[in-house]
């Protein structure tokens, strides 16, 4: 099976087997956005659930052609490029705790009202 991830404006299909965990595909996608599995959470957007990294998809109702948000932690750019411009980080720049808002935009959304 394969699910679609969303992210902004870019989605990645992932090819994934019910039996996997949400971990596992934080882990596919962190070889694609070099974000690691810690700062990834992943949404389940027919039901709003975060995924749970030890439970399998199929535990948590994700199916095939399913469409997950995925959010970072917040912070995480800012930190990076303060890491790259100063080797060293303040920790009261991030909240470790936080991740973005998810919004994925649907068809329904543009529809005009007459």
């Amino acid at each position: 099976m394969y699910i679609r991830v969303k992210r902004n404006k870019s989605t990645y299909f992932i090819q994934c087997e019910p039996t996997e965990t949400a971990l596992s595909i934080k882990q596919k996608l962190h070889s694609i956005i070099d974000q690691p599995p810690s700062n990834q959470q992943l949404v389940l957007l027919a039901t709003n659930d975060v995924l749970e990294d030890s439970k399998t998809l199929a535990d948590q109702k994700v199916e095939n052609d399913s469409i997950v948000a995925l959010a970072l932690r917040k912070g995480i750019l800012l930190t990076l490029l303060l890491i790259m411009i100063l080797s060293t980080i303040s920790p009261c720049l991030s909240d470790d705790d936080e991740f973005e808002e998810v919004f994925i935009a649907r068809p329904e959304d543009f529809m005009s009202s007459s």
